[in-house]
């Protein structure tokens, strides 16, 4: 179905102020073919369509309907359409959606935790790293804080890990990237706690290896509750890779991290 010549020159209009047809497709998640018709006039774009135009561009769909020399008036007032700077960008509505659908249960879980798992990039060795929950803004964030001291080195290695965190329904996920390369996102869900008192929350993280191979791995982990303020200094020269044998870690946290699998099971799975 056809729509009005003032349409597609209205949207040729706000594309003008882009690189090309081909970034604002790309920006959109549209096909480019499919996207040439709205342009051409030759098809109506549907109603959930039309609305990410709309919101794309940052207009009301009664303007991109306007006839041009009023639509034209009209976007010329409005400086921001004019960058790509302040275009609402498809990840932001994600987001937003998932903090939408997110509870506020989290709150209870701000604070710093000492973190295990089975290092990825140095098998058979347990890794402790430092943990820290914030919120801003209604929103949850953390950051993960590796020390490793590699025996050929004097000085440890710092890795910084920066995310999210949403709880959805019954569980917390948590996604984060690693913000001095930038070489590797990893995602943690973890089981939360019902009680009041919260010691330890338990479950699985994917991400890679930090050797070269960089494979895929899945391990359990475990989040041990330090605080609301701790002192940060000393907490974190207790971060690093400990053998499994060493005495200063709890058993218990050595063996909720062990990755066996029964033999009835499929599937790679958490435990309580």
């Amino acid at each position: 179905m056809a729509l009005s010549s003032d349409f597609s020159k209205n949207l040729q209009l706000l594309c003008s102020y882009y690189k090309s047809i081909a970034e604002v497709c790309r920006r959109l998640g549209f096909n480019r073919a499919q996207f040439n018709r709205y342009l051409n006039g030759t098809h109506k774009p549907s109603a959930n369509t039309m609305l990410k135009i709309c919101e794309f561009f940052g207009v009301e769909e009664f303007e991109i309907m306007m006839p041009q020399n009023q639509f034209k008036l009209l976007i010329q007032v409005r400086p921001q359409l004019h960058t790509t700077e302040n275009v609402r960008l498809p990840e932001t509505t994600h987001f937003e959606t998932l903090a939408r659908s997110s509870t506020h249960d989290l709150d209870k879980y701000l604070g710093y935790y000492f973190e295990y798992y089975l290092s990825m990039a140095h098998p058979g060795k347990l890794l402790r790293t430092l943990v820290c929950f914030t919120k801003v803004n209604q929103k949850i964030y953390y950051q993960r804080t590796e020390r490793i001291v590699e025996q050929s080195h004097r000085k440890p290695y710092h890795g910084v890990y920066l995310g999210m965190a949403n709880f959805l329904v019954d569980r917390i996920f948590m996604v984060d990237y690693e913000s001095l390369t930038k070489h590797e996102i990893s995602q943690t869900i973890l089981f939360p706690t019902f009680k009041n008192r919260i010691t330890q929350l338990k479950g699985l993280k994917i991400g890679v290896s930090g050797s070269g191979e960089r494979m895929p791995i899945c391990t359990r982990v475990v989040y041990e509750y330090l605080g609301a303020s701790i002192n940060i200094t000393k907490a974190f020269a207790l971060c690093g890779l400990y053998d499994l044998s060493a005495t200063v870690i709890d058993d218990s946290i050595k063996a909720a991290v062990k990755n066996e699998m029964e033999p009835h099971e499929v599937h790679f799975r958490a435990r309580y």
